[in-house]
């Protein structure tokens, strides 16, 4: 089994202003061994580790951990999608194999930063040196990430947390018609990850998670969904094998080799590990 969506990282305030004080539970450092007992109990046998900090020095840092952390199958890194000495850059990065693909913070931009043709340009140059790249982005920006999508229809993609849709409110609706539309571009992967977050930290209810569930395998199909945990962020809601078991509970009703898809296949195809 492999966990396709982890973070790593050493707490730096100024860096790292995203993690609010209401965060508190992940105000500090994690590293591979955090996670180490939990993936033996549930025989999880890797992770794809994903950029948190938005810096070529963020794809050093992830390297040295995956040197001394076998159980770090895959990096998902950061480059300058706009730099044009992008394709020297990406030459630099192919050199380090465990480096699989790349990712920017796409929740904190516009619509114009998405749709930039420079910026589509750069993830264009990505499918040349057979680098992935991960969408992050909330809900309502599914209209400038279709925009995108629409452009890269040869770009092995992977939407991470299934596009944030808003759990806690349940207004699910726009965002279905919109996920239902992206799934239809077969080189777009979805991550069931990151909903605990969306949803509300301490009160949430199964059926809301659910909900979210129905929507994205009815429309990617267990062949294109992959699990992520997005730890240690989720832990602001609650343990890590709360969120493998609600998972778990849910792909019940596949098949065996369904489940070993979601579990695991789909990723180490995704992200050749």
């Amino acid at each position: 089994m492999i966990d396709s969506h982890v973070h790593f990282w050493n707490f730096d305030p100024v860096r790292d202003s995203w993690i609010s004080e209401e965060m508190n539970a992940i105000r500090k450092d994690f590293s591979p061994k955090n996670l180490m007992r939990t993936y033996n109990e549930l025989q999880i046998s890797g992770c794809v580790a994903v950029q948190a900090n938005q810096s070529e020095a963020e794809n050093d840092f992830l390297l040295t951990l995956a040197e001394q952390n076998e159980m770090i199958k895959g990096i998902v890194g950061w480059v300058d999608l706009k730099d044009k000495n992008l394709p020297d850059r990406l030459s630099h990065w192919k050199n380090f194999k465990k480096i699989k693909g790349f990712r920017h913070v796409l929740q904190a931009e516009n619509h114009e930063f998405i749709v930039d043709p420079k910026f589509v340009d750069g993830v264009k140059q990505l499918n040349e040196f057979a680098f992935t790249y991960d969408l992050l982005c909330y809900h309502n920006q599914l209209e400038s990430i279709l925009e995108l999508v629409d452009q890269l229809p040869d770009q092995p993609l992977v939407l991470d947390h299934c596009a944030k849709p808003d759990v806690k409110s349940q207004d699910l609706k726009k965002w279905s018609g919109h996920i239902k539309t992206l799934a239809q571009n077969t080189n777009v992967s979805c991550k069931v990850s990151g909903l605990l977050v969306e949803a509300d930290w301490k009160n949430w209810k199964e059926v809301e998670i659910s909900n979210c569930f129905d929507v994205i395998f009815e429309n990617f199909g267990c062949e294109r969904v992959m699990y992520g945990s997005d730890w240690p962020v989720m832990i602001i809601s609650r343990p890590y094998q709360d969120w493998f078991t609600l998972v778990s509970k849910y792909a019940m009703q596949f098949t065996e080799a369904e489940i070993k898809l979601i579990f695991g296949e789909n990723a180490s195809a995704f992200y050749k590990l």
